[in-house]
């Protein structure tokens, strides 16, 4: 139960009719965050290793799956957790309706895992996308199922917003933040995230050995982070680099994001780009699309944000210097990045989608009583 799903399932929660009781597990090196607004029960899930492949079992799962306990019932559209599909079948002889929530997609797609996802989703009343491009091309695939719904993958924005806003109302204490960091000296490059290999931050490094005044911020705390001061030091760039280490609370992490001028994230963006453009800051990042998680369909070439050619250190310098070279468009952009999240990509359009496939659910149920 991570933090920033709490105001999703309090927002569900607080919808008419809607009695929600939410049974999370514990992942390691994950912590779980206090329920608010919601019943919850916390449960075990034990993960094997067979074949080299994980699985999951999740016994309250099958548990569940009946009238005494729910009208509905909701799981993760995850194809390692083995009781699933016998869940989502006794849920039906039952009488209780069925939501799978997922990417709908894999990032190592074979024509293999693709069968074995719909395969578990046709079995679902109602079957939940993070994004409208894989809903789309599971309809092409499954015209036949009636319950397909998209619950935009999403952050609660009013935090960031009144942090933004508190910070940029307090000019002379920004300034000073600036000062103290050395975020005024010219533009600011902003990378936040779990410090991973798999990020490529190494590229927003490259990138500014080759962008005069830029200076880079990397915050973040993880595995990663060794190589990354290293590449730094070789790079010769140590006073145009910072590395705060991770930073938690908006009004925290807030005065980082006003300050920049660009979020620049390399490969394999996700939830991260909601923070930034709640922050109205514009995005730097790959134009390989199946590259990323489900929330790239936020980030829009030419309005706020600019791909660059995918792996092409010297296209993402291009890319950067187009946003911080050029003052007009980058408040242009770093607009049209605010409006993207507090107009379409938040918590309670999140929740629309979530709400519509648990009330579908509960009518097909009832129509098969």
């Amino acid at each position: 139960m991570p933090a920033y799903r709490i105001p999703v399932f309090r927002t569900l929660a607080a919808r008419d009719g809607i009695d929600l009781q939410l049974h999370y597990a514990s992942q390691k090196h994950l912590g779980n965050a206090e329920a608010e607004g919601y019943k919850s029960t916390q449960i075990r899930a034990r993960t094997l290793r067979i074949k080299g492949q994980s699985i999951v079992f999740v016994p309250t799962v099958w548990q569940l799956a009946t009238r005494k306990n729910c009208d509905v019932l909701a799981m993760p559209w995850n194809t390692r957790w083995v009781l699933n599909s016998p869940a989502l079948a006794r849920a039906r002889r039952r009488g209780v309706g069925t939501v799978v929530w997922g990417h709908g997609f894999s990032k190592r797609e074979s024509p293999k895992r693709l069968a074995l996802r719909d395969a578990v989703a046709n079995k679902a009343d109602s079957v939940v996308f993070y994004n409208n491009t894989a809903a789309d091309a599971f309809r092409a695939r499954n015209p036949g199922h009636a319950g397909v719904f998209v619950a935009i993958n999403s952050l609660d924005q009013t935090e960031i917003q009144r942090a933004r806003t508190d910070w940029l109302s307090r000019q002379s204490d920004l300034k000073a933040f600036k000062a103290e960091h050395g975020l005024d000296a010219g533009p600011v490059a902003i990378f936040v995230s779990r410090l991973l290999e798999e990020n490529r931050a190494e590229m927003l490094l490259e990138a500014t050995s080759m962008i005069e005044n830029l200076t880079a911020v990397i915050i973040g705390k993880g595995p990663d982070a060794d190589r990354l001061k290293s590449i730094t030091t070789k790079l010769g760039i140590e006073d145009r680099v910072r590395f705060p280490g991770a930073i938690y609370g908006e009004d925290s992490i807030a005065p980082w994001y006003v300050s920049s001028h660009v979020f620049v994230y390399p490969v394999n963006i996700g939830l991260s780009a909601m923070h930034a453009l709640g922050y109205g800051v514009p995005i730097v990042t790959s134009d390989n699309i199946a590259g990323h998680n489900p929330e790239i369909e936020a980030v829009e070439d030419g309005s706020n944000a600019v791909l660059y050619k995918d792996g092409d250190i010297e296209s993402m310098a291009n890319a950067i210097r187009s946003l911080t070279g050029d003052t007009e468009k980058q408040r242009a952009y770093s607009e049209a990045a605010r409006q993207t999240v507090v107009e379409r990509f938040n918590v309670p359009k999140m929740v629309d989608g979530l709400e519509a496939a648990v009330r579908h659910a509960h009518e097909r149920a009832r129509s098969r009583a």
